[in-house]
C-alpha cells in the first residue's frame, strides 16, 4: 500500500508522524522535501487535496516568511507557492499521502485519521508523551 510522508528528519512532528505510520506496520515512501522539493504543480494538487488554503501550507518560525515579504498584505496563492518552490523551508511539515487522503500532520496524530491500518501497540511521541495504548488504541487526552 502507498503511503507517502514529505519529511524534515529534523523536525519531531514529522519524526513522531512517521513514527505512527511505522507503528501501524505501513513503510511509507519517505521524501526529504528540503533535499527533492516537490514542484509547484505538486503543492497546488497536495493543498487541493487536503482541502486547506495555500497560506496554512506556509511555515513562518524558522523560515525566511518575513524577510521574503510574505506577510504583506496582497500576497497571493501564486506569490506563496512561487516562495515555497524556491525555499522549501518555507513549505510546513510533514504531509502525508495515503489511499484515504492527504493531510497536513500537526499535530502528529492527523495521520491517525488518514492510516489504512490500525496500531499495532504502543506508541509515545519523543516528549513521553503516550499517543496509542498497549491495545492498540488512541489514547485519552483528557
Amino acid at each position: 500500500m502507498d503511503v507517502i510522508i514529505y519529511h524534515n528528519p529534523d523536525c519531531g512532528t514529522s519524526r513522531n508522524t512517521l513514527g505512527l505510520i511505522r507503528n501501524a506496520g505501513i513503510e511509507p515512501h519517505i521524501i526529504q522535501y528540503l533535499k527533492s522539493p516537490p514542484t509547484r504543480l505538486l503543492l497546488r494538487q497536495l493543498v487541493h487535496r487536503m482541502g486547506i488554503p495555500v497560506r496554512d501550507l506556509v511555515r513562518r518560525k524558522g523560515t525566511p516568511f518575513q524577510e521574503l515579504g510574505l506577510d504583506r498584505p496582497g500576497v497571493t496563492d501564486d506569490d506563496l507557492l512561487d516562495a515555497m518552490t524556491a525555499h522549501p523551508i518555507l513549505i510546513e511539515r510533514p504531509i502525508v499521502v495515503t489511499p484515504l487522503g492527504v493531510r497536513l500532520c500537526r499535530p502528529s496524530e492527523a495521520v491517525l485519521d488518514i492510516l489504512p491500518a490500525p496500531q499495532q501497540g504502543e506508541f509515545r511521541k519523543e516528549s513521553g508523551e503516550i499517543v496509542i495504548d498497549a491495545a492498540g488504541r488512541r489514547a485519552s487526552t483528557a
